[in-house]
């Protein structure tokens, strides 16, 4: 039973150094001849394993609760691996484990699958490391992906990811299944907090960086994990709002919006990609064969692998009801490009993929293609060298380094959004009151993914950490804090011992948002903030005391009938365990706020435009109104734009253009400033956006210091998706746009 697993292992110790130079080109030919050889050996049954997902839930003593330990059903696991021969197993089993446990989990599995097994291929787990090892007791959890793009840092951003593939390889697990590069323009949907926000560059960079901290140069390091680009593609924009419901995208527009960041997650070499469990224009993802294979595989060049969402290939069936039986779905699935299923509680799948090859609906072909695809990815991991936990990282894992990048992450996402009159930052010296349901819950300052699937689970979470409440008494002293909840998520008000206490306080600190969700139990119909926070927020300023707003969301809700009473506001997203410190250090003036809105704000219910609106969106009649606009975000210092630059008035196809501007801190206190460079296609053969975001950068200016900030674009900044749904650049005139100042070119 072992010769052959033996045979192939050696094979691979041959090549130990193949992948050094560079691991996310594709891999050399005497490295794919020996996948292909072992695919050789493999019967119809061990194909199909490797293509086959398992919850560990599957796979455990049941029921678990999320306060107990996880115990392997260790008679499953045999079952599993050794008679169905899965490849592949995920999540965590219902609740974030220790590391050791990680440990224990992973040996016990890799072990079956080595030395039980007739050919000894490692099993690749998955886990959802959202904004850290959020699955592992302890980790490093950073701001959510919406927060990071605040920060407009994509240092921090790769930073994030390096930490993250480290706590997670630590566990003992080389694949996280992230980042989401759905670009965020419904704000209602509940996973908008997930994406980097509205505008396709952003998220391109942001999903870049990332992916780099993640994968590196060499996924098969013992600190770097494979990441998954998801969800391919389209997923972020359902019609209606809600969670896996339908998208309506004309393929021009898929292409010029949302089929970038994945472009460039795949030059950036990420090696797997979970697919949109939605559909688009009528066809499910799942099941489109021209969106998979056709773009992803063919005119992409993705060399990876592709995994189905949770259950999302028998939903083919019982939801979306264009396959007649669970055997059909799979069927077109899997000839629609699918690599891997999540199946993930069953194996139904992998019965009936076995069944279907056999009576030759699915050629042997495409499960050639699919295997190989899988292998490859648990190769260059290195996982046919060592499947096991690197336990050396335990020193690493959650450093104190770890939890000062993860506070200046937070610190640099905190965006403020109004400040009349100078009301922050607060006097240290002051008398204040600290209320709202936000206040004094740790879960609100991370939402989802966080320890388990919703992150609601207060006690669950670590004593060491700060809420708002407890993070200002730390700042200022527990003596001139007080604290009343004014109103809960369920309504339930104390507003009149609020009010009390508001008379006896220099200034209310009022804390509202969300309470913790994601995917689809975070749906909602309005997306107008609770009414109850709304008229907490109106008695407050009734008082005549300065209320500082801070919002913690992970979805713009609509204020607009609380931001004119509010002295500040101050908005931090979801920023992570080290938020509630941040926030404080903003309040208080340790930290001048530079996050900058990744998103355009609301300010109606159906007021929901993004800033590359069209220009007969503003055209009289028409007007659009934001309550504060994309790139938005103030500072407690002033800076100045002057002398915009360009290298050239005309410029040819294959040149490329300097843009460049002075920056001054104008202001008495040292500051980070984001700069954005934006441009206007004046006139094109389709209607182009008014602007788009082409470049940004962030530095940091003392007072009085100019700074002279360059970029540099090229002919692919100036191309769009034209009406044959290609890509095309034409000839005419481009306006540069930085802060309150434009130039204009021509592109001849």
């Amino acid at each position: 039973m072992r010769i052959l697993s033996i045979f192939f292992v050696l094979l691979l110790f041959q090549y130990p150094t193949i992948l050094n130079s560079n691991s996310l080109k594709d891999l050399p030919e005497p490295a794919k001849k020996k996948i292909r050889e072992l695919i050789s050996t493999m019967t119809l049954e061990e194909k199909v394993g490797q293509m086959t997902q398992i919850a560990l839930a599957a796979l455990s003593k049941q029921p678990r609760k999320e306060s107990e330990r996880l115990v392997l059903d260790t008679l499953k696991l045999k079952e599993a691996i050794i008679k169905y021969h899965i490849g592949s197993i995920l999540n965590c089993g219902g609740a974030a484990n220790t590391l050791e446990d990680w440990h224990e989990i992973i040996t016990t599995i890799q072990d079956i699958a080595t030395k039980e097994t007739r050919l000894g291929i490692p099993v690749i787990y998955g886990i959802d490391a959202i904004h850290g090892a959020n699955y592992t007791i302890g980790a490093t959890l950073f701001p959510q992906a919406i927060a990071m793009a605040a920060t407009r840092n994509t240092e921090l951003m790769k930073k994030a990811g390096e930490i993250t593939a480290l706590e997670v390889r630590a566990s003992g697990i080389p694949w996280n299944f992230n980042p989401v590069l759905g670009v965020g323009r419904e704000p209602l949907w509940p996973r908008f907090w997930e994406t980097f926000g509205e505008d396709t560059y952003l998220v391109s960079q942001f999903g870049k960086a990332y992916i780099k901290g993640l994968q590196g140069n060499d996924i098969g390091a013992n600190n770097k994990v494979a990441a998954c680009m998801k969800h391919y593609m389209g997923y972020s924009v359902p019609k209606n709002g809600l969670d896996r419901t339908p998208a309506w995208i004309p393929e021009r527009m898929l292409r010029e919006i949302f089929l970038p960041p994945f472009e460039e997650a795949v030059k950036q070499g990420c090696q797997t990609v979970m697919i949109n469990s939605s559909e688009i224009n009528g066809i499910p993802v799942h099941s489109n064969k021209y969106i998979i294979d056709g773009i992803l595989k063919k005119e992409l060049g993705f060399k990876g692998f592709a995994v189905s969402d949770w259950e999302d290939i028998i939903r083919l069936h019982t939801r979306d009801k264009i396959a007649s039986t669970p055997k059909e779905a799979v069927r077109i699935a899997v000839m629609a490009g699918l690599d891997m299923s999540m199946v993930p509680m069953d194996f139904s799948f992998y019965n009936y993929l076995v069944e279907l090859v056999k009576e030759g609906s699915v050629p042997m072909s495409r499960i050639n293609d699919a295997v190989y695809r899988i292998l490859r990815v648990k190769y260059m991991l290195g996982l046919f060298d060592n499947p096991y936990p690197h336990k050396e990282l335990a020193k690493d894992f959650a450093s104190a380094k770890s939890a000062e990048i993860n506070l200046e992450a937070a610190r640099e996402a905190i965006t403020l959004l109004k400040n009349k009159n100078s009301s922050l930052p607060l006097n240290k010296l002051s008398n204040v009151l600290v209320t709202g349901p936000t206040a004094n819950l740790l879960s609100t300052l991370n939402g989802g993914w966080t320890i388990t699937w919703q992150g609601n689970n207060e006690s669950l979470y670590p004593k060491d950490k700060l809420t708002i409440l407890e993070a200002v008494k730390k700042k200022i002293g527990n003596e001139r804090v007080s604290y009343a909840e004014g109103v809960d998520f369920k309504g339930n008000v104390n507003i009149d011992t609020t009010l009390a206490l508001a008379k006896n306080a220099d200034a209310v600190i009022l804390c509202l948002g969300e309470h913790t969700y994601t995917e689809t139990p975070g749906n909602i119909h309005n997306l107008e903030l609770q009414k109850e926070q709304l008229e907490l927020a109106k008695k407050l300023y009734k008082t005549g005391k300065p209320v500082i707003l801070v919002l913690t969301e992970g979805r713009p809700r609509i204020i607009d009938e609380i931001v004119d009473g509010a002295s500040a506001i101050v908005m931090a997203y979801l920023p992570g365990m080290e938020g509630g410190r941040a926030i404080a250090d903003v309040l208080f003036g340790d930290v001048n706020p530079s996050g900058k809105l990744p998103f355009s704000y609301p300010k109606f219910l159906n007021g929901n435009t993004t800033y590359d609106y069209k220009p007969m969106e503003n055209f009289a009649p028409n007007k659009v109104e934001f309550q504060w606009p994309f790139g938005f975000g103030l500072s407690y210092t002033k800076f100045t734009y002057s002398n915009l630059k360009l290298s050239s008035q005309k410029i040819y196809a294959h040149d490329t253009l300097t843009v460049s501007v002075d920056v001054t801190n104008t202001g008495k206190l040292p500051g980070k400033e984001v700069v954005e460079l934006y441009l206007s296609d004046l006139y094109a053969s389709v209607s182009r956006p008014n602007k788009q975001l082409k470049r940004f950068t962030k530095i940091n200016l003392q007072p009085g210091e100019t700074k002279n900030v360059a970029f540099k674009l090229t002919n692919s900044d100036l191309s769009f998706i034209g009406r044959n749904n290609k890509r095309t650049v034409e000839p005419g005139k481009f306006t540069v746009i930085i802060k309150n100042i434009k130039k204009t070119f021509e592109l001849q």
